[in-house]
C-alpha cells in the first residue's frame, strides 16, 4: 500500500465516521447551550442543595451535643 492509498483510506473512514455521527445524532464536542428551563432547574437544584447541607450541618451539631451532654450525664450518675 503505497503513501496515496493510505491518504484516501484515511479520508474515506473520516467521511463515514462523520456521515455515521450525523445520521445517528452523536453531538460533537462543544458547549452545550442550555435553556431557560435548564437554567431555572439547575438553580433550583443549586438552592436546594445548599438547603440540604445547612440542614446537614445542624444534624451533625445537634449529634455532636447529645453526645458530649450524654456523656456528661453518665459522668454525673458515676458521680452519685
Amino acid at each position: 500500500m503505497n503513501q496515496y492509498e493510505m491518504v484516501a483510506v484515511i479520508v474515506v473512514s473520516v467521511m463515514i465516521a462523520s456521515v455515521l455521527r450525523a445520521r445517528f445524532g452523536h453531538p460533537r464536542r462543544s458547549r452545550h447551550v442550555e435553556n431557560s428551563g435548564e437554567h431555572a432547574e439547575n438553580l433550583r437544584l443549586r438552592e436546594e442543595v445548599k438547603e440540604l447541607t445547612e440542614r446537614l450541618k445542624v444534624l451533625e451539631r445537634i449529634t455532636v451535643e447529645k453526645e458530649s451532654s450524654l456523656a456528661r450525664e453518665i459522668d454525673d450518675l458515676r458521680d452519685r
